[in-house]
């Protein structure tokens, strides 16, 4: 598993059986760990998480 989805699997959370992401959570990997929100939603896509909380309110 990379590195980058392992990252993102640590921040997530279990919420009714599912992993959840928040848009705070995802913002701040992307600027501590020099990764693209793109790649970040693309990683949550890919692997099942959901991205909750949104800032924009977009989810």
């Amino acid at each position: 598993m990379s590195d980058r989805i392992e990252l993102i699997l640590n921040a997530t959370e279990d919420r009714d059986g599912k992993k959840v992401l928040t848009c705070s959570s995802a913002v701040r990997l992307s600027s501590e760990h020099d990764i693209s929100l793109k790649e970040i939603g693309e990683l949550c896509d890919a692997h099942g998480i959901k991205i909750r909380e949104c800032m924009l309110g977009c989810f």
